[in-house]
């Protein structure tokens, strides 16, 4: 990697495919490559350093329901805009974005090559790929802020449009009402049976900040996206039926490691109360209590003298939440993420995608404009094959990424 460019790393990925370890060994690879028995050249870079986009862990504490990486596994890499929000403040995608670009640009002006890493797909597209953040209408904001509590946790996990047609009648229902509260004129253009649709005008309002009646369905077509960096994304993608059990091995390790207890501290210090657990009142869709384990949890610290079957129950609902959660990042990055990459054409500051397939079969997404495609044979080789393929990418011998 040579020249006056300014290029950006990030690796992507559903949660538990290794996502933190790559950027870790990404980084320490260019701190070392002077005495690097590979050969491997990085050009003017003299280091790297890691920026988190995991929009949960920007908070202070919760470091195992977060699974932040350790001091230890951190390895000495500087890890920037992790652990530094205050549990009770709201953190969003513009301020991330300004917040990363500032770190971005100490990082060249220091040739740090900066890394950004982490599972919520949706800032690092924004960061990739500038002039795309919705603005909320105040329509919207103030249509938002009067949902039940019900339909806003509806408008924060809305189902996979894909599969409309097995939502029963009574979440199609609750669509509908959601679409009527955010967009009556589209909410008595559809028929609350019609899902997909329902849902589509939903997800416009999502992804816009505006009412699906009053965008301009161009508006909604990716077309020659400008971007702001030069951009090598790592995609790290494992098979459904392989990640699943290592997601609920995870979330087992979690709480022998005492998830509940930080659960527990944490629900406390943000409310305040000093009273039991069943006593607070929180509202899931905002902050750090979206995150996986709280919501999960509820009824187990609500209720006085919970069972084990209980608590069972809540483990099991939090390894539930987590394969959905891997679910919908994927739909993301290959609704959205790539068809922005595919939109590009050639230019000097295309963004590029690599795509590890640690699922050890070797499939292919069968639109994915990819630039490379590797397989990992299984997570046992995981630092020979993903660590070793990916420094080969990075430093251009394979061609694919050369400034």
């Amino acid at each position: 990697m040579t020249g006056t460019s300014k290029p950006l790393v990030a690796i992507i990925g559903t949660t538990g495919t290794g996502k933190s370890q790559l950027g870790i060994e990404l980084a320490l690879a260019l701190q070392r490559q002077s005495s690097s028995p590979s050969g491997l050249d990085f050009g003017r870079w003299k280091g790297a350093k890691v920026i988190n986009a995991d929009a949960m862990q920007v908070y202070r504490g919760l470091d195992i329901v977060t699974n932040k990486v350790t001091e230890e596994e951190k390895q000495g890499v500087e890890h920037l805009l992790m652990d530094f929000k205050d549990p009770n403040e709201e953190y969003f995608v513009s301020q991330w974005v300004k917040d990363a670009m500032k770190e971005i640009e100490q990082c060249h002006e220091q040739d740090q090559l900066p890394i950004v890493v982490g599972g919520t797909t949706y800032w690092i597209q924004h960061l990739i790929f500038p002039n795309r953040l919705p603005e909320l209408s105040p329509a919207i904001a103030a249509a938002l802020s009067d949902l039940p509590d019900d339909l806003k946790q509806l408008y924060s996990n809305l189902p996979d449009r894909s599969q409309s047609e097995a939502c029963s009648d009574e979440t199609a229902f609750a669509l509908h009402t959601l679409l009527c509260k955010l967009d009556p004129p589209m909410g008595g253009r559809w028929h609350w049976r019609d899902t997909r649709k329902v849902l589509r005008s939903i997800e416009i309002v999502k992804e816009s900040g505006q009412r699906a009646s009053d965008v301009n369905s161009s508006q909604d077509e990716i077309v020659g996206m400008a971007r702001r960096f030069p951009t090598l994304v790592y995609w790290l993608y494992a098979k459904p039926e392989l990640l699943n059990p290592r997601l609920d091995a995870r979330v087992d390790k979690m709480a022998q490691r005492g998830m509940l207890d930080e659960i527990v501290s944490m629900r406390k210090e943000v409310t305040g109360s000093s009273e039991g657990p069943d006593s607070l009142d929180l509202d899931y869709t905002r902050g750090i209590f979206q995150t996986i384990g709280f919501k999960e949890f509820h009824d187990y610290l609500s209720t006085p003298n919970p069972s084990s079957d209980l608590l069972n129950h809540s483990v099991e609902q939090m390894k539930h939440g987590t394969r959905k959660y891997a679910q919908r990042q994927v739909r993301w990055i290959q609704s959205k993420l790539l068809p922005a990459i595919r939109s590009q054409g050639t230019h000097t500051t295309r963004a590029s995608l690599a795509l590890l397939d640690a699922t050890g079969t070797g499939t292919h997404i069968h639109y994915l404009c990819m630039i490379l495609h590797y397989v990992i044979p299984d997570l046992d080789t995981w630092n020979s094959a993903v660590r070793d393929t990916g420094l080969n990418i990075l430093s251009g011998r394979r061609g694919l990424f050369s400034y």
